[in-house]
């Protein structure tokens, strides 16, 4: 990572981004260092596909139905085009962003994304080991195979957040947001369009959903709440104790096919004192919802084209979205972001900031735990 170096237009100092690309040169012809991950996004999928279990694999790249949503995210970017100026005042670069009072190096947070030790053994909290370092804000996903806690731990001084699939049983949600709330998460991201899981053929075709196991309940099995109820219904029994049957009861709870409702929030607003976003909008209406319902963010979200076939591309309703509410809460954005080309076309677009998750998992599958 190049060093943060002042300059007068950034007196507090800032990442040179560019200079990555001169190492990679240097080390390529000094040192015979070739870099071990692709730096072609056309080429990183199917590089990944050759270091991932096909299961594992098929997790991160698969999407609903036939894809379509994917498509229609990758379509929305290839069709804003972008339209430089020549001779304007560039040489430094401030990608400085602030978001709910706290000022990041850039506009780029890490996306909430589970199951993490499907791809890489140091799992989310290696992430948020490497989050902390580079300054990017990192957003823990409810289906971690790491608790609240451990990641806290590895994140240390650095920004984190935490995103809620939101249980059916109001104990184990106020449980999980204290559990946040004490471990340093900051803001809250509220995740409404995943009540239940879509239909995915990648993972279907292989009888895979890596919760039935285990894997990604680690949030719900280190749950006191869920733990007690757990026992109480089965005979003193922990979720170590019967691991398929405590991850059938972790998932009715938060994967239960029952959507909440707007009238809901009161219960989130209730527990939760800090900034709380909203993820998965893609209509106007809801958005200047999410306003009256005194929310602080939303995320223009499909979740990746992980959920609805068939929905419209994020990117295309978002410059509609910040026109109606950019002045009122603050609009990040994500789902088909490859590039930092992407980045800047949402940014242009009127997002404040850009999550980052598919591609960060084909590059973390990738490495070692000594890369």
């Amino acid at each position: 990572m190049p060093r943060v170096q002042e300059h007068p237009e950034h007196p507090e100092g800032g990442r040179k981004y560019g200079a990555f690309q001169t190492e990679i040169y240097k080390d390529g012809i000094l040192k015979q260092n070739l870099p071990t991950v692709t730096t072609d996004p056309n080429k990183l999928e199917e590089q990944a596909r050759k270091f991932l279990d096909i299961r594992s694999f098929n997790y991160v790249a698969g999407g609903a139905g036939e894809k379509a949503t994917m498509d229609a995210n990758r379509l929305a970017f290839r069709q804003w085009k972008m339209i430089p100026r020549m001779l304007r005042p560039t040489t430094h670069r401030d990608l400085r962003v602030e978001l709910f009072g706290q000022t990041f190096e850039s506009p780029l947070l890490v996306a909430p994304i589970g199951v993490q030790t499907i791809f890489h053994r140091d799992k989310e909290t290696g992430v948020a080991e490497i989050a902390r370092e580079i300054g990017v804000p990192y957003i823990l996903s409810t289906a971690s195979s790491s608790s609240i806690e451990e990641v806290a731990e590895a994140n240390g001084d650095g920004a984190r957040w935490y995103q809620l699939y939101w249980p059916q049983d109001n104990e184990i949600t106020k449980s999980l947001l204290r559990r946040a709330k004490t471990n340093g998460f900051r803001v809250l991201v509220v995740t409404l369009d995943t009540w239940a899981l879509a239909w995915r053929p990648a993972d279907l075709d292989n009888a895979y959903i890596p919760f039935a196991s285990g894997i990604g309940d680690q949030t719900g099995f280190s749950d006191p709440v869920f733990r007690a109820k757990f026992a109480k219904k089965y005979d003193n029994k922990t979720p170590e104790d019967d691991v398929f049957l405590a991850s059938r009861e972790w998932e009715a709870d938060v994967f239960s096919g029952a959507a909440h409702t707007w009238e809901d929030l009161e219960l989130i607003k209730a527990e939760w004192d800090g900034p709380i976003v909203l993820k998965g909008i893609q209509h106007v209406e809801d958005a200047k919802k999410a306003v009256e319902a005194g929310m602080h963010g939303i995320v223009v979200s499909n979740h990746g084209g992980r959920q609805l076939d068939g929905a419209i591309g994020s990117l295309e309703v978002l410059p509609e979205i910040v026109d109606a509410v950019g002045d009122k809460l603050t609009v990040l954005f994500d789902s088909g972001v490859r590039t930092g080309v992407d980045v800047i076309k949402a940014l242009c677009l009127g997002a404040k900031g850009v999550l980052i998750g598919r591609c960060a998992d084909f590059h973390y599958g990738q490495t070692t735990g000594e890369s």
